[in-house]
């Protein structure tokens, strides 16, 4: 994978991952991911996996 499309999915997956967590412990309201417990562990291990991928993006040696 290149650098950049390892540096957008990680990115996306971060933001995700961050709403995905704040809709599970209900500071975003409107959605059936709303007060729910399984979000709100699936969304910081998400974010976790989109930073890995933005730091070995960053690190990775263009081609």
């Amino acid at each position: 994978m290149s650098k950049t499309i390892l540096l957008i999915v990680g990115v996306i997956l971060v933001f995700a991952g961050l709403i995905w967590f704040f809709q599970g412990i209900g500071l975003i309201p409107g959605s059936f991911m709303t007060n729910n417990l399984t979000w709100a562990i699936i969304g910081p291990i998400t974010a976790l996996i989109g930073a890995g991928l933005v730091w070995f993006g960053y690190r990775r040696k263009s081609a």
